[in-house]
């Protein structure tokens, strides 16, 4: 029963990280965004279904989740758009100030 026990809090710590990672750095459109948790929630189930094997690589989990952005929930999908625009936004703030 132990050994059964032990597999199991593995599979959950493993689990944990393995969505933490992919929830943290999935949506990141530049290193300097910061995205939201609303994001998180949205995206995390499609980053651990469509990019797990990217794990722990955090360019290129976003890069995979950028390619498979018609394959996201629309709610994912839906959250990246809005975030995308905000990065650009700032960016374009950030030139014209220049």
């Amino acid at each position: 029963m132990a050994r059964y026990q032990t597999i199991a809090s593995l599979f959950k710590t493993t689990a944990s990280l393995l969505a933490f990672a992919a929830t943290a750095f999935a949506l990141q459109t530049s290193p300097g965004f910061a995205f939201s948790s609303e994001a998180q929630q949205m995206c995390s189930g499609d980053a651990m279904r469509l990019c797990s094997s990217e794990i722990p690589d955090i360019s290129r989990i976003r890069a995979c989740m950028v390619q498979k952005k018609a394959q996201v929930s629309p709610g994912c999908r839906a959250v990246m758009d809005r975030e995308a625009a905000a990065a650009a936004a700032s960016r374009k703030r950030e030139a014209a100030a220049q």
